[in-house]
């Protein structure tokens, strides 16, 4: 059983063993048994289940600090902060995508569940990627922390209040010509076969379904360009750059519901996640030139980020004291982009 302890991208492989295995048998449990057949998940079942995905999300840290030491575990914490934080943007793009393609909230929670799958891929690939070229050119980090400098800044100077119009997105419409697309949903599946226009001949075609989740995966990976650098600016633990972050998106697809729901609210969150963006860029810098033992102190950098994440909820919560309530976004009265 030697090969347990084998070091793989810095840390042994049981490790790697057990946070799969986490993983696998939390999707599975989601799918089949808490929602074997499909249902519009509510607000309270869905804030529910996030919670649950969080005490997880803690438990798993605590373990990660007992076996890995204080700092690791603290460092852990402060990546699963940033990239759940980072990902309520993720929440309005979704949104927005299940409306373009007219999929209903019956079968949202189970297309996002089965992005996970994808999720757990891609952002393995981008992490790997990053940490390679972390470890042998160190300027790299320079680099991140200059990006989440200006990306900061330019998040927290954007006064576009206008949603982003996806059908006219070029990639979308890419896939939309390129791809054979039934022309209507067929429940909750992903692959169907509908006559060709040219022979007449059934041919396999893929869903509206299959498609806004195609979408769905690859707008993540333009997200994960500001937190995946962001998380390397907390740490270049690759086990804890990576845990972190996919624990972090387990739970906000339970919370997804919730928080289509009630985002705008937060509406000075936004800022607040600027602010965080730049302390975090910021951070790189002041560890290796203002600080002698070239470490920022975790306990700290967690504190900062959790002040500034609290402090843009508060803030939007107080401005938006006696406003009306907003209807709740959903999919189901939006024309399709076939």
């Amino acid at each position: 059983m030697d090969w347990l302890m084998t070091d793989w991208l810095g840390t042994p492989a049981w490790f790697w063993m057990t946070f799969i295995a986490l993983v696998t048998g939390l999707t599975a449990f989601d799918l089949g048994i808490l929602n074997r057949r499909d249902r519009e998940m509510g607000i309270r079942q869905s804030l529910m289940l996030s919670l649950f995905y969080i005490a997880i999300a803690l438990a798993f840290g605590a373990w990660v600090w007992i076996e890995k030491g204080a700092d690791l575990g603290l460092k852990y914490y402060t990546g699963f902060v940033l990239e759940k934080a980072l990902s309520i943007d993720n929440v309005f793009v979704i949104s927005l995508i299940f409306s373009a393609f007219a999929i209903p909230r019956l079968y949202q929670y189970r297309a996002l569940l089965w992005g996970i799958v994808a999720v757990l891929f891609l952002r393995g690939l981008m992490i790997g990627l990053g940490a390679a070229v972390v470890e042998q050119f160190h300027w790299v980090l320079y680099l991140f922390g200059a990006f989440l400098i200006l990306s900061g800044i330019k998040m927290f100077a954007s006064n576009d209040q206008d949603p982003p119009d996806v059908t006219a997105n070029p990639l979308v419409r890419f896939l939309s010509r390129h791809l054979r697309v039934a022309p209507a949903l067929e429940g909750n599946i992903f692959l169907t076969r509908i006559p060709d226009a040219k022979t007449g001949r059934l041919v396999t075609a893929i869903t509206p379904l299959l498609l806004a989740l195609i979408v769905i995966n690859i707008a993540d990976l333009v997200f994960a360009v500001d937190s995946v650098p962001a998380v390397f600016a907390v740490t270049t633990d690759t086990f804890i750059v990576y845990t972190s972050n996919i624990m972090a998106i387990l739970g906000l697809r339970a919370l997804y519901f919730a928080l289509s729901a009630m985002i705008h609210r937060f509406h000075l969150l936004s800022h607040a996640l600027a602010l965080v963006l730049v302390f975090i860029g910021a951070k790189i810098f002041i560890a290796d030139f203002l600080l002698e033992d070239g470490t920022f102190p975790a306990s700290i950098s967690l504190a900062i980020t959790l002040g500034l994440i609290a402090g843009g909820v508060l803030l939007s919560l107080w401005r938006m004291r006696g406003a009306a309530p907003e209807p709740e976004a959903g999919g189901e009265g939006e024309r399709a982009l076939l």
